[in-house]
């Protein structure tokens, strides 16, 4: 993940967790130096075994200019080893998007997440620019360009106070737009780049959960989801006997490098301080960095549970959740749960039978499909992988007959 523009964005949105520009980023953009972006790509895709995935973020990285992103493409097609499948991903307040941009992204296949908090009145109150005017009118237009290309693109929503009590409401904007790809994160008041505060939140967790058992009707839809909730589709990834694709409920944090405008290189999105630096990617390498004892620090966190997680009845759907939003000990060894705890409790608890039920029919389906199509009809070995498609040997899925979670 690089920060293509550090801070530099064109709105002023009053729960920003990075940038502190208030949406004058001044006449000269900070972005990435041809000379770093030349470096990292080369090195990395040397690193890279058949796929390689870039994601680009803000500050508004829109802000760095077309000539930016074709230099990108190009150094990745130049560097790119044969075979290599290559994956953007850009999120973006979308305001800036027209023809030319949503072309070059339908192009070159970028996925695009667009910043978008709900109907007008809900957005507007909280994501403008710096003159105080809301950015509705004007992301729905580069939304509308990106519909007219056939670009990928899904929608991000902070939950805010503003509408944590209007999950039906938003649901049903989503709806009326064809928004069928949505993502919600809880409202922060923090500075990613303050590690050394607590984390605050807008919201409380009996707000955040109550949000998410109203949205969990919307999105079950009687057995039948029709639109991508990212925090249930996790949840029913769990339940298939898969591994959650979000960092917050995987075991592990990833191995991954978010990258400063200038190249400077951190564990994660939420430790972008000094404190927790593993190098510049215009002096090291690759490796150096993901063996700096700082990734390693950061890694050791995750697993540090509290006991109250390590006998969770739910400690599969979260392990723990996000270590930034945990309260730690002056030594860093011990913390406190999830400030969102509650939250996934109520929620996994209220979901539960529903999605497993609703797990078991697809894990069913999925098995006698492929049992039929690749297996020939026969059981397979114990070591063969599972016929449900989980991507476990079968001794260790649907042989064995125990449920993925409880």
């Amino acid at each position: 993940m690089w920060k293509t523009v550090s801070e530099d964005c064109n709105l002023a949105c009053d729960y920003c967790y990075y940038s502190t520009c208030g949406g004058k980023p001044g006449p000269k953009i900070n972005r990435i130096d041809s000379v770093i972006l030349d470096k990292f790509i080369k090195e990395y895709m040397e690193q890279c075994n058949g796929a390689a995935v870039f994601a680009w973020q803000g500050g508004e990285p829109l802000l760095a200019g077309h000539e930016f992103f074709e230099e990108v493409v190009q150094l990745q097609a130049q560097h790119a080893r044969p075979n290599t499948v290559i994956s953007n991903s850009l999120q973006t307040n979308a305001t800036l998007i027209n023809d030319r941009w949503a072309s070059f992204f339908k192009k070159y296949n970028f996925l695009i997440g667009v910043s978008l908090d709900g109907p007008q009145e809900i957005h507007d109150s909280r994501r403008v620019n710096s003159a105080g005017k809301g950015s509705f009118d004007r992301v729905m237009a580069g939304i509308e360009h990106l519909c007219r290309h056939q670009v990928d693109f899904n929608i991000l929503t902070v939950i805010h106070k503003g509408n944590v009590g209007k999950a039906k409401e938003l649901l049903q904007f989503y709806r009326e737009n064809g928004f069928n790809y949505v993502q919600f994160i809880p409202c922060m008041d923090f500075r990613s780049q303050q590690v050394d505060k607590p984390g605050v939140y807008e919201i409380t967790p009996q707000e955040y959960g109550d949000f998410h058992c109203e949205v969990f009707d919307e999105w079950y839809n009687d057995g039948s989801p029709e639109i991508s909730i990212r925090f249930f589709d996790n949840i029913l990834n769990v339940y298939l006997n898969r591994d959650a694709e979000l960092c917050i409920h995987r075991a592990e944090c990833p191995t991954s490098l978010v990258l400063e405008q200038n190249g400077d290189a951190f564990p994660c999105d939420f430790f972008i301080n000094d404190e927790w630096k593993v190098g510049n990617v215009g002096t090291d390498s690759i490796p150096s960095m993901l063996a700096h004892p700082n990734f390693e620090r950061f890694r050791r966190m995750k697993p540090a549970l509290p006991e109250k997680c390590r006998t969770c009845d739910w400690k599969k759907l979260c392990y723990g959740g996000c270590p930034r939003n945990r309260k730690w000990s002056p030594e860093g060894d011990q913390s406190s749960p999830d400030f969102f705890c509650q939250s996934y409790m109520q929620i996994y608890d209220y979901a539960h039978e529903r999605i497993f039920e609703l797990g078991q029919r697809l894990r069913n389906e999925m098995y006698s499909h492929n049992l039929k199509n690749y297996f020939k009809g026969k059981t397979p070995g114990r070591n063969d992988p599972c016929p449900c498609g989980s991507n476990k040997k079968y001794k260790a899925c649907c042989a064995s007959n125990q449920s993925p979670i409880l």
